[in-house]
């Protein structure tokens, strides 16, 4: 199926209503497949051995079986410098090396401007948020938020949408959000000569002050987020905003590859185990298989397959078209005739600007970007930490193991115990972090539960340590005490247990 950037909302609207008694359907785990697998079904007894690996532990005086290996075969020893991010998959053959450093270099293409002699790299904008992939995801790592006013590295935007109509049958949260009439569903703040940018990120910050046991106190930077500089007049008067920072790009594939049976097993919408804990699967139209399918990716689980977010993201972020959202004009909207009418690079033998050879290059990166080897797992500050995670419930979203499906055609994913420490289901966290904007079947106050593997080496590689979906959180520390509503038992426990606990706590995550 091939589904422009501005049809994409209206193809899923008119699916929606089916999504929506899909995702009330209880047997969800036998409803929703995985299309975009060749999957090879388990055995009996390959489904008793993945019960028992992937069981809690109860001992942790010394480090699990396999517990270095994060990623499972496919885990790379941990480097020591930036690069620690940018490793093929630890098991990948090696005639298959040349087509993930092919799609390395296609992910860190710099796209110029139609027309140009240039001709298998241009296409670029007119309105776009950066030039490459890289550019967002420097070193396959997380952005930042602004330095500055006139940062222009920041890999930050925010996406936009407006209310749409509430039904009373129940599907509400399903058609709750449309594009904004004029700017579409993301903001561009660059732009080529001759086309106003879409605005200009504000971020100012307000101090709330968090006072600790033992009376240390920690400051979290509750941000405000504006829109300035309006290219195309204002925003809608219902417009939602929502920040986002570019996320790190490692284990996608193996989290792609976790069966979604395994995945909706962890649902529990209406916490029937007591535990305060409820999440819930985000279930979205795929424009790749025009059918319904779990959600994977992005802060709110927004996509179903690595394929389908890179296809979404060189179309929104560089204004680059593909098979999948072949608009050359990118996100541009009706409204904006003048950039829909500029010059495009789809006039020549690629039929699109980034071609469909090109694109499996670039999905084949993305899926394996290898996960680094965990760091001091059996240090007994380490294994404290790791049971005090355990003990304050926070394994109740962040899942530890998973044995991902059996596949045919990808070797470096198939049948891996990896410890990607999320459930990848939604949680509502609360008002504090709340964008009050949905996303599908997402509320304004749910996000996807954040992989932690790799999380110890945000400084090494992306230069910073900023964490939650807009890096308000300058540590580990802050990004637990930003959590609420489901997880607000856990957060108070850290405030009020010892400080050695969390030291711990935090040497834990530090090592993942």
């Amino acid at each position: 199926m091939r589904c422009s950037t501005q049809q994409k909302w209206t193809k899923a609207s008119k699916s929606l209503i089916g999504v929506a008694v899909l995702a009330a359907t209880p047997g969800l785990a036998d409803v929703l497949s995985d299309p975009h697998l060749n999957t090879l079904p388990r055995t009996q007894d390959e489904a008793n051995r993945v019960q028992a690996v992937t069981s809690p532990v109860s001992d942790f005086s010394t480090a699990e079986k396999f517990e270095a290996r994060s990623g499972g075969a496919a885990s790379v020893p941990a480097r020591a410098d930036a690069d620690a991010f940018s490793q093929p998959s630890g098991n990948m053959a090696f005639e298959r090396e040349l087509d993930f450093r092919l799609g390395n270099g296609l992910f860190k293409k710099l796209w110029v401007s139609s027309p140009s002699s240039t001709l298998a790299s241009d296409g670029l904008g007119p309105l776009y948020n950066a030039r490459s992939c890289q550019r967002c995801h420097v070193k396959d790592g997380r952005g930042h938020t602004p330095n500055g006013p006139d940062d222009k590295a920041v890999s930050m935007f925010l996406r936009i949408s407006i209310p749409g109509s509430v039904t009373p049958d129940g599907i509400a949260d399903y058609l709750a959000t449309q594009p904004d009439p004029t700017y579409g569903l993301q903001l561009q703040d660059f732009s080529l000569p001759g086309h106003p940018a879409e605005y200009k990120l504000q971020v100012s910050y307000s101090e709330i002050p968090v006072v600790m046991s033992g009376g240390e106190v920690i400051t979290l930077r509750k941000p405000d987020y504006s829109a300035a500089n309006l290219g195309y007049g204002p925003l809608h008067p219902d417009a939602m905003l929502s920040p986002r920072v570019a996320p790190q790009m490692i284990g996608l594939g193996l989290l792609e590859a976790i069966p979604a049976s395994d995945i909706l097993a962890n649902v529990d919408a209406d916490d029937l185990d007591g535990d305060g804990v409820s999440g819930r699967a985000n279930v979205v139209w795929s424009a790749e298989f025009d059918q319904p399918m779990l959600g994977r990716f992005g802060i709110k689980a927004g996509s179903p397959t690595i394929n389908e977010q890179s296809s979404a993201a060189f179309s929104g972020d560089i204004g680059i078209s593909t098979p999948l959202f072949p608009d050359p004009w990118g996100e541009c909207t009706v409204t904006q005739a003048a950039c829909r009418a500029a010059p495009h690079g789809d006039n020549d033998v690629r039929g699109h600007e980034i071609d469909h050879e090109a694109m499996n290059l670039v999905t084949f990166y993305s899926r394996n970007l290898a996960v680094p080897e965990r760091r001091d797992e059996s240090d007994p500050l380490v294994l404290r930490g790791k049971q005090v995670f355990y003990d304050t419930g926070c394994i109740a979203c962040h899942t530890p193991k998973f044995v991902t499906h059996r596949l045919e055609g990808q070797p470096e994913q198939s049948f891996q115990l990896i410890w990607p420490y999320t459930d990848m289901l939604l949680h509502d966290m609360g008002p504090g972090l709340a964008d009050n904007r949905p996303e599908a079947r997402a509320t304004g106050s749910e996000w996807r539960t954040a992989p932690l593997w790799g999380i110890g080496l945000t400084q090494q590689v992306s230069g910073h340590t900023q964490f939650l979906h807009d890096g308000r959180a300058r540590s580990l520390i802050e990004a637990i005490l930003w959590h609420g509503g489901e997880a607000q038992a856990q957060r108070d426990a850290v405030v009020a247990m010892p400080k050695a606990d969390r030291a711990a706590l935090v040497r834990f995550l530090e090592s993942l």
